[in-house]
């Protein structure tokens, strides 16, 4: 059975991340997510032309964008709070814009709080690979935002401090 955020948590069909929520929409073109009982999240999703690079291509940072969400919705589908600790983005072939494209991510291993997760973009028409990422996730508890707010401030306090 698939783990699934509460109700309230979860606006269907997509988990929006904050700057999301507040548009109401996936930023990204995520129009689907879903969680198989193996583990494995599935996106269905494609590039607006807003995040064209080249000519009717993907920037690279729409791609690994769309890679470290997909790790991380890893973790957050399955109930756990994780952030990426590091992401490693391989591009194959050019990501089209206005194309119906198809991602996949799942955990290979876990040492500890780290989540080893493996995610793959494809062409929906054909299947063709077209990039690849191997992140590294770091479980943190629910204290993880706040505390870095209160580390944030800190920083700004010191640094104001420094200026006067």
């Amino acid at each position: 059975m698939s783990k699934r955020m509460p109700a309230d948590d979860l606006p269907p069909p997509v988990y929006l991340c904050g700057g999301c929520r507040r548009t109401g929409r996936c930023r990204f073109g995520i129009e689907s997510e879903h969680l198989d009982d193996a583990g494995v999240v599935t996106y269905r999703l494609r590039c607006d032309r807003v995040h064209e690079g080249g000519l009717n291509v993907a920037h690279g940072g729409w791609t690994a964008g769309v890679l470290d969400e997909l790790v991380g919705h890893v973790a957050v589908l399955s109930g756990q709070l994780a952030v990426t600790g590091q992401l490693d983005v391989r591009f194959v072939k050019p990501v089209p814009v206005d194309q119906p494209l198809v991602a996949r991510a799942w955990r290979e291993s876990q040492q500890g709080s780290r989540w080893y997760v493996r995610a793959v973009l494809h062409l929906e028409a054909g299947g063709a690979e077209l990039a690849t990422a191997n992140g590294i996730l770091v479980e943190r508890d629910h204290g993880h935002f706040s505390r870095h707010q209160e580390w944030l401030q800190e920083q700004l306090a010191e640094a104001d401090d420094g200026a006067a």
